[in-house]
């Protein structure tokens, strides 16, 4: 025997933008106003309205703003890939400051492959996006060109064209760096090696400049052999600690350009029966999550993923506001995170002790 539906039932009448009007007890045109956030609205009214968007659960329909407003209120965000722990940080940073300043986003990786960057641009363009964070530490020429060819507002990390409409997050590599040769320096290191990223990066290239500048000002002589390119991944890592150990001798401590790298020599290091720190020393950079729960807990220089999606989302917003007055440059400090990867060197205990 079938079950009949229960009539008796209510039927729920369909949100739509004159449900929250009447919630909120203001006109649909307020409404309506408020959804595409003209900036004119009265801000009591404005509230009331977003209170009763959230009580009734009502979802507005962003493309019937789009198409009614001219404005898509989305911001794209582009990322080299979605493996690496620190750009899904990255990406939940910048989703969070977005949100807050309301605005949707929407994200792309290209994974350095041309055809999925020309699927990024796309995807770009047909949605609308009113700004877009290009996060991937090296302008990748062909998606700057499509994108500028529309005057979409762009902000690129480390360096970009010098043109209206486009804003720099410049890290400040050399702070953080500096701190982490001085830290080992002060420890009594005077072997220290470097496993960059690769070097077709700009922010490879900067790391790599900025270690060998540090050891120069304390003093300490660069070894060639002890500086090798990786790639940023945990194999590239395991790979590049590989050569340095074949060298004919070994440094006391590796400072990696990331933190997967480091994780890398970690893995290495303990294979070959190398003790994390009393046989080596071992810095990361970019201060992921993971860095503070590895064995053991890494020493890394700190980039805040949340200062790069604040400058972020305040350069493009700045860009896309009337009126607004972005800035060319923000300014993105590190710093070093001191854990439990770096100790004094092998011996040095021995020698206070015998003098």
């Amino acid at each position: 025997m079938s079950k009949t539906p229960n009539r008796s039932r209510k039927q729920r009448a369909p949100l739509d933008i004159r449900s929250v009007a009447a919630r909120a007890n203001v006109s649909i045109a307020t409404v309506s106003r408020t959804i595409n956030r003209v900036p004119t609205v009265n801000a009591k009214l404005a509230k009331r309205v977003w209170t009763a968007i959230h009580e009734l659960g009502y979802v507005p329909n962003t493309q019937a703003r789009a198409l009614g407003s001219g404005r898509s209120g989305m911001l794209g965000l582009v990322v080299s890939e979605i493996t690496n722990p620190f750009f899904p940080e990255l990406i939940q940073g910048f989703e969070d400051v977005a949100i807050e300043n309301g605005f949707e986003i929407l994200i792309s990786s290209t994974n350095y492959d041309p055809k999925r960057m020309e699927v990024c641009i796309r995807r770009l363009l047909e949605r609308k996006a009113e700004g877009v964070a290009i996060m991937t530490f090296g302008i990748e020429q062909p998606l700057f060109e499509q994108l500028a060819e529309r005057n979409i507002p762009l902000v690129f990390v480390d360096a970009g064209p010098d043109r209206p409409g486009v804003s720099l997050l410049k890290v400040d590599y050399g702070h953080g760096i500096r701190q982490g040769v001085q830290h080992l320096a002060a420890l009594g290191h005077r072997k220290i090696g470097f496993i960059s990223g690769p070097m077709r990066l700009h922010s490879a290239r900067s790391r790599s400049a900025a270690f060998l500048h540090a050891l120069k000002e304390c003093g300490i002589a660069a070894r060639p052999e002890w500086h090798v390119e990786g790639d940023h991944t945990l194999e590239g890592g395991i790979k590049a600690m590989e050569k340095i150990l074949e060298c004919a001798s070994r440094p006391s401590a590796v400072m990696c350009s990331n933190d997967m790298t480091a994780i890398g020599v970690l893995h290495k290091a303990f294979r070959v029966g190398l003790r994390v720190p009393a046989d080596l020393s071992v810095i990361g950079y970019d201060d992921i999550q993971m860095a503070k729960v590895t064995i053991p807990p890494l020493t890394s220089i700190q980039m805040s993923r949340v200062d790069l999606a604040k400058a972020a989302v305040r350069a493009l917003k700045e860009h896309i506001v009337e009126g607004g007055n972005p800035q060319r440059e923000y300014k993105i400090d590190t710093h070093l995170v001191v854990r439990e990867s770096t100790a004094y060197p092998p011996g040095a205990m021995s020698d206070l002790k015998s003098s």
